[in-house]
């Protein structure tokens, strides 16, 4: 059977987590991996309808992400999640269920994440319309010890999933 792994990608809304997920996606299937993205965005429509940006309600969001992602690496899958998760207490809950778990922070400044921001949240939150947003009136936790960082303001798509992926092959999980 196939090693199953998480790869949980973290970073504030914007970074590119997303975009890294995709890209990874096709890569890992050329190398014979079975591979699922739990997009925070698309898992909040789904999964975890209902719930609000509390820290309550962001905590039971990626403890659900965490369940699903740690179902789906036990069963052989590459599970990689791209989700804000901005409390360092709960990725690192997610990482004590599932040892094969490797943490990407996908890094970019604010002012960065800002400027590509297709969904305009951050004008939202801006404008006041929006309270409670991570990274800038309510807490990002970076990760402390990643695994990974990638720096998406100073690297193009190419070199963060190069950087990825060598380094999956380097822990033996590709």
């Amino acid at each position: 059977m196939e090693k199953g792994f998480i790869l949980w990608l973290t970073g504030l809304s914007g970074s590119g987590k997303t975009t890294i997920s995709k890209a990874l996606e096709p890569e890992l299937k050329t190398r014979g991996c079975k591979v699922e993205i739990l997009d925070g965005d698309v898992v909040r429509t789904n999964l975890s309808k209902g719930l609000g940006f509390s820290k309550e309600d962001r905590d039971t969001n990626i403890r659900r992400i965490g369940f699903v992602a740690n179902l789906l690496s036990r069963n052989g899958v590459v599970a990689i999640t791209a989700a804000i998760s901005p409390y360092r207490a709960i990725r690192d809950e997610i990482r004590a269920m599932e040892p094969n778990f490797v943490e990407v922070y996908v890094k970019a400044p604010l002012e960065v994440c800002e400027v590509r921001d297709v969904k305009g949240l951050y004008a939202k939150v801006r404008a006041g319309e929006i309270k409670g947003f991570t990274g800038i009136d309510d807490a990002y936790e970076a990760p402390l010890n990643p695994e990974i960082v990638c720096c998406t303001d100073e690297e193009s798509l190419e070199d963060s999933v190069k950087k990825v992926l060598s380094k999956l092959e380097q822990l033996g999980y590709i």
